[in-house]
């Protein structure tokens, strides 16, 4: 039987406490008030992708003085979703919140805090339905109903430093067996290959998830118990982590997303396996990084599967199927899709629109970002993060933390796959 992950009313109420709600300002005429809870400080930020979203929320406030006003309710990557879950155990749901996609949104549609936004999309506002790009609500469904809103669109690459590549005498690998050597030589010359955070699961679970599947994994077949976790597939990918690891830098084990990134952009590193969303990090944070970064496909195993398929994820919207304000709120979120802000989001944050009216002038997006595309535009599909593909949050987590076993060498690569198997056997396959 299929285990539901549900809101704990437990959360303790100083969780909530510890988040950053922005100052009201006075409204003379009262405005309708409502909250959107995101994942970033939108005051401190020099993410690009962040102070997009900042843009939004005054351009709202603006736009509508007098008529609705939004409060932004702010905290970090890593305790957001604690914080979020607090506020609905406590019956205080943003009226708007972000979200990932998959079991992660099932986890909220499961527990009643997403209004179902199906009826609206496709008859109230066919109009602004109409300007999505075709198949982005696919993995915003749930039962058939559309349950969220995307705002952007990423696909997960191998950045590099270009002048440490031309320093240590190496060029773009393109199957894992060179990838090995290029690590190697950049080892000998003094250079850390590969910054990973395996103090964030799904950073280190996201190199996992590309070795699983280049080596032929199948996912389908493992959610109809047509193969199993301990099959040679998943057993060969975790060896792989394993010895590919070996190249990451001495702190890994603890080190943040946040601080991975950092040594990537600092160029304390040759290499960083991460989304596009990072582009927006990274350029915010450095004056340099741009010019010498540059993206190549994750690689191929030889002899294993289809090297050109590509993670992809959306940032996304649910609105509180407890919200007073639905009109409001209907208004922000169709702003945040508007063309304002999805040339904004390609153009300065270098993500992709999913608007498919806004075309993107590469000469003056990130230049990242249209090395991107060119994956993109040789891409035969795409495939989700693990942890956003399996069959509930508990299972991504359960993946997650067998990669991090894998990785310390608490666990070796088929007794980590073992644990996994165990869990799908108790909880998942009938």
């Amino acid at each position: 039987m299929k285990m539901k992950k549900w809101i704990s009313v437990a959360l303790t109420a100083a969780m909530v406490g510890s988040m950053t709600v922005a100052a009201l300002p006075v409204q003379a005429d009262e405005p309708v008030e409502i909250t959107w809870m995101f994942w970033d400080d939108l005051e401190a930020t020099t993410d690009t992708t962040s102070l997009g979203y900042a843009d939004v929320i005054n351009r709202f406030n603006t736009e509508y003085e007098g008529q609705y006003h939004v409060t932004p309710i702010t905290t970090n990557l890593e305790e957001y979703d604690g914080k979020l879950n607090a506020l609905i155990a406590a019956g205080d749901t943003p009226d708007l919140y972000i979200c990932n996609p998959g079991p992660n949104m099932d986890v909220y549609v499961e527990a009643g805090a997403a209004a179902d936004l199906t009826d609206i999309l496709q008859n109230q506002e066919a109009d602004w339905y109409a300007t999505f790009t075709d198949g982005i609500f696919d993995r915003m469904t749930y039962d058939g109903k559309i349950m969220g809103i995307p705002t952007c669109f990423q696909a997960a690459c191998v950045f590099y430093n270009t002048e440490l590549f031309e320093q240590a005498g190496v060029e773009v690998p393109t199957t894992y067996d060179e990838l090995l050597t290029v690590c190697q030589t950049l080892q000998d010359a003094g250079i850390t290959p590969i910054s990973c955070s395996a103090g964030t699961a799904w950073c280190l679970s996201m190199i996992a998830g590309y070795l699983c599947d280049r080596q032929g994994a199948d996912l389908e077949a493992i959610a109809n118990h047509e193969a199993n976790w301990t099959d040679d597939v998943f057993v060969q990918a975790a060896t792989k982590l394993q010895e590919l690891s070996k190249y990451f830098q001495p702190t890994a084990a603890g080190d943040s997303n946040d601080q991975a990134t950092a040594a990537f952009y600092n160029e304390e590193a040759a290499m960083l396996v991460q989304g596009s969303w990072v582009i927006g990090q990274m350029n915010g944070a450095s004056d340099t990084i741009e010019a010498k970064c540059g993206v190549f496909q994750f690689p191929a195993i030889e002899g294993g599967a289809d090297p050109n398929r590509t993670i992809v994820k959306t940032d996304n919207l649910l609105m509180s199927s407890t919200t007073e304000h639905q009109d409001a709120v209907i208004a922000l979120m169709k702003m945040f899709t508007d063309e304002t802000a999805q040339k904004y989001m390609a153009e300065v944050a270098g993500k992709f629109p999913i608007n498919k009216n806004v075309e993107i002038d590469y000469d003056v997006a990130p230049a990242q970002l249209k090395y991107v595309q060119d994956i993109m535009s040789q891409a035969t599909g795409t495939l989700g993060f693990y942890n956003e593909s399996l069959d509930s949050v508990e299972a991504g987590d359960c993946f997650d933390n067998a990669m991090v076993d894998v990785f310390l060498g608490n666990a070796e690569p088929a007794d980590a796959l073992q644990t996994v198997q165990d869990f799908y056997e108790s909880n998942v396959w009938e």
